[in-house]
């Protein structure tokens, strides 16, 4: 799928999701703009280092600690990006997890096989 495409898929997930969490702001377009793009290049370099060096946790946890690595991404997110900003560890935790599943179904709506 093309690359603009998926960036545009994931502003507006990104947009969908802090519409619909209480504790997370966004203050336009452009910064969920930012923020998608923000994150498309920390999930593809910083989050294989991470879940690299936290294996054996990762292990123990079945996985589960993925989601701690994703909110910690996403409270990353909203210090880096401005006009983007989550309220704690928990809302961050909920966003990544309604933000998955909400690239998910446009990423398969609009896939190309």
């Amino acid at each position: 799928m093309n690359l603009i495409l998926k960036w545009f898929i994931s502003t507006v997930a990104i947009m969908l999701t802090s519409y619909l969490l209480p504790g997370v702001s966004l203050t336009g377009f452009w910064a969920a703009l930012w923020t998608a793009l923000f994150l498309g290049l920390v999930n593809s370099v910083i989050k294989p280092l991470l879940i690299l060096l936290t294996l054996p946790i990762n292990i123990v946890t079945l996985g589960l600690f993925t989601f701690v690595i994703n909110a910690a991404l996403i409270l990353l997110a909203s210090t880096v990006v401005k006009g983007f900003s989550v309220e704690g560890f928990w809302v961050a935790l909920l966003f990544s997890i309604i933000l998955s599943v909400f690239n998910y179904f446009a990423n398969t709506l609009f896939a190309k096989d």
